[in-house]
């Protein structure tokens, strides 16, 4: 079930990120310069919105190079401790997540197994490890990951 955002998920990812928003119909949008490292960032949550012949959240960030985009977004885990929000997609045990971090960075992991975020991580080769470790704090907002022996 995907989450309903609402006005304090919105505070919540503000106070975090330490930018205000601005919210247009049901876009919600965070502008983030991070003038000292000469990076800047928008942020867009649409809520509840058409996607193809489904309903759902879709995450957008503008980057002066990049533009990446989130559909179907189910929930969300922001880190005080980290300055991030880690927005997160879930589909047929693939966990997809954005990554935004509050000095305007950000990161994409996408079609992640997600049997490898409470895994060991020792045993992931390095190029793997780090989609695991970044994830692994959706593990709290993800059903029970089932552990299921067919791969395919």
């Amino acid at each position: 079930m995907a989450i309903k955002f609402d006005k304090s998920d919105f505070d919540k990812i503000s106070k975090i990120l330490n930018v205000p928003y601005e919210k247009e119909d049901n876009c919600y949008r965070f502008v983030i310069n991070n003038q000292k490292e000469n990076r800047k960032l928008s942020l867009e949550v649409y809520t509840d919105i058409p996607i193809g012949d489904k309903r759902g959240n879709l995450v957008s960030v503008y980057t002066l190079s990049t533009h990446l985009q989130l559909h179907f977004c189910s929930s969300y885990v922001a880190s005080e401790m980290l300055g991030e929000i880690t927005f997160i997609a879930e589909n047929s045990g693939k966990v997809s997540g954005l990554i935004i971090e509050k000095g305007a960075g950000c990161s994409l992991y996408s079609n992640v197994e997600s049997k490898i975020l409470s895994g060991d991580f020792t045993k992931l080769g390095p190029e793997v490890m780090l989609s695991g470790i970044a994830l692994s704090l959706a593990e709290t907002v993800l059903p029970e990951i089932e552990d299921n022996e067919d791969d395919s």
